[in-house]
């Protein structure tokens, strides 16, 4: 979107309307039930680490989507926008700032293609190894359930539908 649309207001924002969705990624990765039962760190390392998780099935459920695929680079560019705000306000200045996001990119795509592919094969041992590696854990034993909750919302994005999907709904 150019400067001057925005200042004179001629053209609305596209990644405005999946904002919905990226409320529910944000709301889905906050879910107490990840840090209490899955054994996710209530750390800010764990909490990015269930929103890049969340993100990963919207993700995978949009791809496969003749829809929705053209406009996963929007809910990734709300992804950037917000994590950018985050680092800012953890203090993180302008030199490093493009750096990190550049590394959080990096990491939300190896974890993409490992969830993509485990969870095509529906192989629940090599999920829970994944997330070993790629999540923040406070209990390590806890992997499996982790991976089994995936699994259930992975699912219910299958079931959710475009509409609902634009609109930040989750099938139940």
């Amino acid at each position: 979107m150019s400067f001057f649309s925005r200042l004179f207001g001629t053209q609305q924002d596209p990644r405005e309307q999946w904002r919905p969705l990226w409320h529910t990624i944000v709301e889905q990765a906050r879910e107490p039930d990840w840090y209490r039962m899955c054994g996710v760190a209530d750390t800010v390392e764990g909490r990015f680490d269930m929103i890049t998780l969340v993100l990963s099935l919207v993700m995978l459920r949009m791809e496969g989507d003749e829809e929705l695929a053209p406009h996963t680079a929007l809910v990734t560019e709300l992804f950037v926008e917000d994590m950018e705000g985050q680092l800012r306000e953890a203090g993180i200045g302008d030199p490093t700032v493009g750096k990190k996001i550049g590394n959080l990119m990096a990491s939300m795509g190896g974890r993409l293609g490992t969830y993509r592919t485990t969870l095509a094969e529906e192989d629940r041992a090599a999920l829970a190894e994944a997330l070993r590696r790629n999540v923040t854990m406070s209990q390590e034993d806890e992997a499996e359930a982790l991976a089994e909750r995936m699994i259930r919302l992975h699912k219910r994005f299958s079931r959710t539908s475009a509409d609902q999907l634009r609109a930040g709904e989750i099938a139940a």
